[in-house]
């Protein structure tokens, strides 16, 4: 099944509301970075939710999730844009932790506690906005519910979930967010706030196969909600050759010079999607004339 995102309204157009599943995106991102399940978790955490914040944009907009809680995972970092491509890693994938209790993973342990939560959007002008909220649980969706009333003041619900397999591949991961629009009036509001108490968890409702306009109705009651769009999402990471190359080729003549001279190569890999680029004395050469 293809990854997607559903954009809706609900309850008398009180409500704005997505759902995603993104099982295959966050499988691809952990097959690339090679992560541990509290890893994984964490990271198709983030991602889940930076692909619906995404959905949300227009055009060519985009945006970067930060996500630095200074716990032994190190830094998140997610992109997304209004196209539903998502990418993102962490500083140390091999991060793992399990509550000996109850055998969850602890990804608040991983993630940490005293750091924050930044996202910076790209509209197109000359500076991007960015919003930025202190880590509260560092469970990722309630820190993103912090983060979008906080700093775009929106009253919202984020459900994000990932379960890993025995063999640390993806098992099924999604995730929604509601949104209370200007205007909504107390008795809808205290009908979401009962439903979110009575719901299954977001990890059950992803392993039980819900599908996002599924995960919606249960959110919000059945003949509630108007999906209005769906969407495609995947991994898309935006390196190339041809970017690195135009990079090498921005260091200049003496730089590109003494790489020629000194290791007879150039070596360079994309943190986001861990392809590897070699440059070959030759293929420096080349784009050494290019300079000239």
């Amino acid at each position: 099944m293809t990854d997607y995102v559903v954009k809706a309204i609900a309850l008398h157009d009180q409500v704005r509301a997505y759902a995603i599943r993104s099982t295959e995106t966050v499988g691809e991102a952990q097959r690339r970075h090679k992560t541990l399940p509290t890893s994984s978790v964490a990271l198709g955490r983030s991602m889940t939710a930076g692909a619906i914040l995404g959905a949300m944009m227009k055009g060519e907009e985009k945006l970067t999730i930060k996500i630095d809680g200074g716990g032994p995972i190190g830094t998140i970092l997610v992109d997304a844009n209004a196209k539903g491509e998502v990418r993102g890693y962490v500083s140390y994938p091999k991060t793992h932790f399990e509550v000996a209790e109850s055998g969850r993973l602890d990804v608040s342990r991983a993630v940490g506690t005293s750091g924050t939560l930044s996202v910076s959007k790209d509209v197109g002008m000359n500076q991007p906005f960015v919003g930025q909220v202190p880590i509260e649980t560092g469970e990722i969706g309630e820190d993103f519910t912090s983060y979008i009333m906080n700093s775009e003041q929106t009253p919202s619900s984020v459900g994000v979930g990932v379960l890993v397999n025995a063999d640390y591949t993806i098992h099924a991961a999604g995730g929604f967010i509601i949104q209370l629009l200007p205007g909504t009036n107390d008795e809808t509001i205290q009908f979401i706030e009962s439903r979110l108490q009575q719901i299954p968890s977001i990890s059950s409702m992803v392993e039980g196969g819900y599908t996002p306009e599924e995960m919606l109705l249960e959110v919000l009651g059945k003949d509630n909600v108007t999906v209005l769009e769906k969407m495609p999402i995947r991994f898309q990471c935006q390196c190339s050759r041809e970017r690195i190359a135009s990079a090498i080729i921005s260091l200049g003549q003496e730089e590109i010079q003494d790489m020629i001279e000194e290791d007879g190569q150039a070596e360079a890999q994309c943190h986001f999607c861990n392809e590897y680029y070699l440059f070959t004395k030759e293929h420096l050469e080349q784009l050494l004339e290019e300079t000239i």
